[in-house]
C-alpha cells in the first residue's frame, strides 16, 4: 500500500537558502567572531601573576608572628604547611572539605577552612592558628569561655578554635 503524500506538508521553495543553511551559517560566523575578539576587547583581564610549580617553590609565611620560609610545592594547604612542615598541630584535619571547622585559622582577621588555603595564597597575609591567639601561660577569651562553660572539645568542630 502507498501512502499518499500530503501536499500541504511540504515545503515551499524559497529559494537557494534554506533556514537551516542560514543558521549553520550564523552560528559559525557568530562563533568565529567571539574567538578571534582579544581578552582586552571582552572585558578579561589579563593575567600577569607568575607560574609557579610544578616542583617545590620558596613560600614565606606569617605564622603567629613569626616568619617562616618553606619549599612547598604549590598544591600544599595552609594546614598542611602547618601541620607537616613546621609542627603547628593545633588544627586538624576531620572531613577533608570545608564543613566541619576543625582545620579553622585566621587569616588576616578573617576565619578560614585551611584546608582549603593553598600555602602559597597564604604569603604575604597574617595567619593565626590556635597556639598563637594568646601568650604562653595565658587564655584568649575564647579559651576562657570554653573554661568557664564546660565546653568539651570533642576533635570534631572545635579544634581550629
Amino acid at each position: 500500500m502507498k501512502r499518499k503524500q500530503d501536499k500541504s506538508r511540504q515545503p515551499a521553495t524559497a529559494g537557494p537558502l534554506t533556514r537551516r543553511d542560514f543558521l549553520k551559517g550564523a552560528g559559525v560566523a557568530v562563533s568565529s567572531g567571539l574567538l578571534a575578539t582579544p581578552a582586552a576587547a571582552t572585558g578579561a583581564p589579563e593575567s600577569s601573576a607568575a607560574v609557579v610549580g610544578p616542583g617545590e617553590t620558596p613560600v614565606t609565611l606569617r605564622i603567629n608572628g613569626k616568619s617562616h620560609t618553606l619549599n612547598l610545592e604549590p598544591r600544599v594547604t595552609l594546614l598542611d604547611a602547618c601541620r607537616n612542615h613546621l609542627d603547628i598541630t593545633g588544627a586538624k584535619r576531620v572531613c577533608d572539605r570545608p564543613t566541619c571547622g576543625a582545620c579553622t585559622m585566621i587569616l588576616d582577621g578573617k576565619p578560614v577552612y585551611s584546608c582549603t588555603v593553598l600555602a602559597i595564597e597564604a604569603e604575604g597575609h597574617a595567619v593565626t592558628t590556635i597556639e598563637g591567639l594568646a601568650p604562653e601561660g595565658h587564655l584568649h577569651p575564647l579559651m576562657s569561655a570554653f573554661v568557664d562553660n564546660d565546653a568539651q572539645q570533642c576533635g570534631f568542630c572545635t579544634p581550629g578554635f
